[in-house]
């Protein structure tokens, strides 16, 4: 079956160039703090997990939403504001987690590291409304985003770190931005950085040769909210995702009829839910439909639902859970 693909716009390509450069504007000066290291505080987990690979030992990492916490949904506390104001770096994702954002802008922190202009970022989306526009993209699917929130990523899929190719990018510039911020230990951030860059590769690579055969009609699949187009676009895959970008998006009737009669068409194995979001609706249209479910993480957060204890361990269970439901060979 064809294989769905966006182009990214002209415009969107060169204006998240001019915000990569401008994300890298930080301090000259090396950590100050007590305890003589560098104080970053990450928006959620995929955010957390670059800081600590990339600073090691000289990085002292806060992350803003907790263990099991929908990051969408965060409501940034005084407290948080308080370690913002105190902190060297914050790292985080504009667009993904609107409080934060403005938290973010509204502090005096020296230096603030977007992920969001360090690679490309596109839209992805389902027709979640059940009835179609002159928004449409060329499959017939409306386009649907984060609204408002941010400049230069507005309605653009935030879910960028579930491409192992776009998180490499996003490393380079972190490792970029800590090395400006913490001269004195540049070396180690620079190491560290590459050192990461490789596992990121060798993830991309087995998720490159184990969904290369899969039965020719089941390269769809279904998923809660729609968090992987970016890894459905690099490994060639369709994600039909029930409720759009947002995770508590409830889909019309006429939405989930779609995705049964899709299912059958296809030959859909298994619906998709998440560790962090209700499993109810991936439930009932699996039962309807007669299909098998299964987890795919979005990496929101690790818990110990989690079928791993890190980034790494988690996508090579969400590509183990793919290959299944795909029938890879």
């Amino acid at each position: 079956m064809n294989v769905r693909r966006r182009l990214i716009p002209t415009a969107a390509l060169a204006s998240a160039t001019v915000l990569g450069l401008t994300a890298l504007t930080a301090c000259s000066s090396t950590a100050d703090d007590k305890d003589g290291k560098l104080d970053v505080v990450a928006s959620f987990y995929p955010m957390q997990y670059l800081a600590e690979q990339i600073g090691g030992g000289h990085v002292s990492v806060t992350n803003l939403t907790d263990a099991g916490q929908e990051p969408h949904d965060l409501e940034v506390s005084a407290k948080q504001r308080g370690d913002l104001e105190e902190s060297d770096v914050a790292l985080y994702l504009e667009g993904l987690q609107p409080a934060v954002d403005s938290a973010i802008d509204q502090s005096g922190i020296k230096t603030k590291v977007d992920a969001a202009s360090l690679t490309s970022m596109e839209k992805h989306g389902t027709e979640v409304g059940g009835h179609a526009d002159e928004h449409e993209d060329e499959h017939g699917h409306e386009e649907e985003g984060h609204e408002g929130h941010g400049h230069g990523h507005e309605g653009s899929d935030p879910h960028i770190w579930l491409d192992p190719v776009k998180y490499a990018e996003v490393a380079k510039g972190v490792g970029k931005a800590l090395e400006k911020a913490d001269p004195d230990h540049a070396a180690t951030y620079k190491k560290n950085t590459a050192k990461l860059v490789k596992n990121l590769d060798g993830l991309n690579k087995r998720f490159e040769d184990g969904l290369k055969n899969t039965k020719a009609d089941s390269r769809v699949f279904i998923t809660t909210h729609a968090a992987f187009g970016y890894l459905a676009e690099r490994y060639g895959l369709t994600e039909e995702a029930i409720s759009g970008l947002d995770p508590e998006g409830e889909p019309s009737a006429k939405r989930v009829k779609d995705l049964q009669k899709m299912a059958k068409e296809d030959g859909v194995t298994t619906v998709f839910y998440e560790t962090l979001v209700s499993d109810r609706t991936a439930k009932t249209l699996a039962k309807d439909a007669n299909l098998k479910t299964d987890v795919l993480d979005p990496i929101e957060g690790i818990t110990g639902k989690s079928k791993g204890d890190d980034y790494i361990q988690v996508m090579d269970s969400n590509l183990k859970a793919l290959q299944k439901a795909l029938g890879a060979k």
